[in-house]
């Protein structure tokens, strides 16, 4: 059983409510979107297999029990599942960051599943599958990726729409992008608005930069 993986490091978690976190990165290749604002080129084609047990052996080798699986999008590969299941086994913590237009059901339920929602800034909304609202557990979460207010105000629809089902995640992340919309606009708007919500900023950015891979 093998994947074409991008690349396997050791970082600090930069995003979702395990921001700050030490963490091993498995990067899958292969996406179905190109977001105007991808930061992660490189891993459309880029990548070479690797058996299941390998990227286990490689994850293991770093002093860290936390994990996410991403890509690219990472259930575009029919092993990303049995991968996921494997590292639960094996008493890894693991995280999976999806893009929200692949069915996420097949996910282990012990698995905390990050769907990103697109917004409209990404010029790939509609092709949001919210079906996997259907699936979000009290472990999981939804994040808004945000360039300017419009996609802000969608990002408010799409909770007013799902109230219910968002309210049974953890707050869903509101995440401005770096360099297109100032954080503390978007922290203007938050608090007007009395969202629940959680800002994000991306952290391995801030630290490392924008142009740095594997961190």
């Amino acid at each position: 059983m093998s994947l074409i993986v991008n690349e396997i490091f050791h970082s600090l978690q930069g995003e979702s409510s395990h921001a700050g976190r030490p963490c091993v990165f498995v990067r899958l290749t292969g996406c179905n979107l190109r977001c105007s604002y991808c930061d992660t080129r490189y891993a459309y084609d880029e990548g070479e297999a690797m058996d299941v047990e390998e990227v286990i052996g490689r994850v293991s080798a770093f002093p860290c029990r936390l994990v996410e699986v991403t890509g690219g999008e990472p259930l575009l590969q029919r092993k990303t599942p049995g991968l996921i299941k494997m590292m639960l086994d094996r008493g890894f913590e693991v995280l999976l960051e999806t893009n929200g237009t692949r069915d996420i059901g097949s996910i282990d339920s012990r698995c905390v599943r990050i769907v990103d929602i697109k917004c409209p800034s990404s010029g790939e909304a509609e092709k949001n599958d919210f079906g996997n609202f259907s699936h979000l557990t009290s472990r999981d979460e939804i994040k808004f990726v945000m360039m300017d207010r419009r996609d802000y105000d969608y990002a408010v629809g799409i909770l007013a729409r799902y109230r219910d089902v968002c309210t049974a995640a953890k707050p869903p992340l509101f995440s401005p992008i770096l360099g297109m919309l100032e954080p503390s606009v978007l922290a203007e708007w938050i608090l007007n608005d009395g969202l629940p919500v959680r800002m994000q900023l991306q952290l391995q950015k801030i630290i490392w930069g924008q142009e740095v891979r594997g961190v």
